[in-house]
């Protein structure tokens, strides 16, 4: 995927609106929300950069802690109460959690991608 910029561990969308002649993104992973939006790339990446900083500077001003993009948790669903089953029934006899067998088959899935 071609579509993202990164800028001191933020991750940020990249979106153009053919009506407005804009490129646009948001912060991803995290709640709050920052967007950024250029005529061209060297705008949009600059307006990024900016925006994160802006951001970073805001909660240090207000003596807050800044939100910390994919932190390692996540609410995940099964496409269905049988794939959910199987997982579980699969990790139980590998002498699994079922938290290990879905970090490993993450890892195994991400593995072959940058290989």
């Amino acid at each position: 995927m071609n579509n993202i910029i990164k800028y001191k561990d933020y991750i940020g969308s990249v979106e153009f609106s053919e009506a407005d002649g804009v490129f646009y993104g948001k912060v991803q992973g995290i709640r709050s929300l920052i967007s950024y939006e250029g005529t061209n790339v060297n705008e949009l990446i600059t307006d990024f950069h900016d925006a994160v900083d802006s951001y970073l500077e805001c909660c240090d001003a207000n003596g807050d802690i800044p939100e910390i993009a994919f932190k390692g948790r996540t609410n995940m669903h099964f496409k269905s109460q049988e794939q959910h089953r199987r997982a579980a029934i699969y990790a139980m006899t590998h002498n699994q959690s079922l938290n290990s067998f879905i970090v490993e088959a993450i890892e195994d899935k991400l593995s072959a991608v940058n290989a």
